[in-house]
């Protein structure tokens, strides 16, 4: 029958809490801190239809469709250090929410104990000093806070948003490095490339020394055609050694990325660009707000600094705990269990604040303020985001007149070139007219081959600054299942 009681109020306690109030002010999301729309130097590729799917649902796997990018893409994701960290940062938050969450409810204990009660001679009935020993068992709950004004409730409110804010950081960290990786890929082809043109014009120019060497030696050509081709053979040379410097420490960053050593990438001639084009419609900026995980991120933390505000408030009112127990109580060991041994004691207790040197307001200052701070971070998240986006659309436009432009320089150049050499055959030009030609081709040749991959970084940067793919990059775990962590990086 005392255990009874002791359920039936704490049935009755929480009845009250279901009917408790929340102080938190009613959140409201902050205006957009950008224009409508993009700027007119950051023009939406044509391409681009609007009834396409947003890029937040367009996967890695189908956006990057060259299957050796698509490996290394994924032995980041299962072994890059960053986002292993961000994963258990998701711990950390979910466990952080279950002990918020457990706050609300009763913590019932089992007690079994001995209470030795000494009665001195002043109040003894038997007029002399005598010990009572008082045996107890029983269910008991300690210190329970009824949370009629929400406190406890805000707090779990807080530490839910906390919990779903990292998770979405977690989504931004695993769209970063995919943008990341794939850009480093796409570094070293344009390096290898780059260093394959070097090589075969470092051969060329070691045959029209030799030839030069030879035709100075049967006194057609003069010591300046040869110091002429030198030249350029050890400006060949040079560039060589920096670019294959270059490429060793674009591996050894890209390794880092990756978190092992990366698969092998084969040779090819030349970047695929088709393996990496794909129109992504742009849409506003205000699409940005569910598109982008890292603004979602920033909004949850506002709503979580907005939620500790109503537990700053609530410290202000009357805190009221329970204590209760219930179970059996005897003089006597042997009979604990005796008929007629029951026990219970229920202790509610109310604490109103006095006085407390201004500690209470300056907490509700202090969690004001923060919420002032997550607005401003917030508001500057979208503000950084409408900068990547129009960032992205700028370069691919511009990169692509530029390509285009450069595509002519190094055909006029390659004519150019043919015609010095023929020229030079004829005996109607210098041997520095062909040099120069040549040395302007190639050039021509290695700027070409860095606005390919200009262009195709910016593509790459257009999809992550739309929050590409973080749709597909794992729920949240469960808060009250267990999480499997390799979850986190799939």
């Amino acid at each position: 029958m005392n255990v009874r009681i002791l359920a039936g109020a704490c049935l009755a306690a929480l009845t009250a809490l279901t009917l408790g109030c929340s102080l938190a002010p009613e959140y409201e999301r902050p205006a957009l801190p950008v224009a409508n729309e993009y700027p007119a130097d950051a023009p939406v590729p044509a391409g681009a239809r609007p009834d396409a799917r947003p890029a937040p649902e367009i996967a890695w796997r189908e956006y990057f469709a060259e299957p050796e990018l698509q490996a290394i893409i994924a032995q980041a994701l299962e072994n890059n250090r960053d986002v292993r960290v961000a994963a258990l940062r998701v711990l950390e938050a979910r466990a952080a929410f279950q002990i918020r969450r457990a706050d609300q409810f009763p913590t019932v204990n089992m007690n079994a104990g001995e209470l030795r009660l000494g009665i001195p001679e002043s109040v003894s009935p038997t007029g002399s000093a005598n010990t009572v020993p008082i045996y107890a068992v029983g269910a008991s709950v300690l210190g329970w806070e009824l949370d009629f004004w929400g406190r406890v409730r805000n707090l779990k409110d807080s530490a839910l948003e906390q919990f779903l804010a990292t998770d979405s950081a977690r989504r931004a960290v695993t769209v970063s490095l995919v943008a990341q990786v794939a850009d480093g890929y796409l570094t070293l082809r344009e390096l290898d490339e780059r260093i394959q043109i070097t090589r075969d014009t470092i051969r060329t120019r070691e045959e029209s020394l030799r030839i030069f060497r030879r035709r100075f030696q049967v006194g057609t050509a003069t010591r300046l055609d040869v110091a002429q081709v030198e030249t350029l053979l050890t400006q060949a040379q040079t560039l060589g050694a920096q670019l294959e410097q270059a490429r060793a420490a674009q591996a050894h960053a890209l390794t880092l990325l990756v978190g092992t050593q990366p698969a092998r990438i084969a040779d090819r001639e030349s970047l695929n660009d088709a393996a990496l084009v794909r129109d992504l419609p742009v849409g506003l900026p205000s699409d940005l707000l569910q598109q982008r995980p890292d603004i979602v991120a920033a909004e949850h933390r506002l709503r979580a600094a907005n939620a500790n505000i109503g537990a700053a408030r609530a410290a202000f009112f009357p805190t009221i705990t329970l204590t209760g127990f219930a179970g059996t109580a005897s003089l006597e060991l042997s009979s604990l269990f005796s008929s007629g041994t029951g026990a219970w004691l229920f202790a509610p207790q109310l604490v109103m604040p006095i006085f407390d040197a201004g500690r209470r307001q300056a907490n509700l200052d202090l969690a004001e303020v923060r919420r002032d701070a997550a607005v401003a971070e917030y508001e500057r998240t979208v503000q950084a985001a409408f900068r990547d986006v129009a960032d992205a659309l700028s370069a691919q436009h511009w990169l692509s007149v530029q390509l285009t432009i450069q595509r002519r320089a190094v055909a006029e150049q390659t004519e150019r070139a043919r015609l010095a050499t023929l020229r030079f055959d004829r005996g109607l030009a210098s041997s520095l007219e062909v040099l120069d030609a040549q040395r302007d081709l190639l050039a021509a040749q290695q700027q070409l081959i860095q606005q390919r991959r200009a262009l195709l970084s910016s593509r790459i940067g257009l999809y992550a600054a739309l929050g590409g793919g973080s749709q597909h990059y794992g729920a949240p775990p469960a808060p009250t299942a267990r999480y499997d962590r390799q979850e986190a990086t799939r």
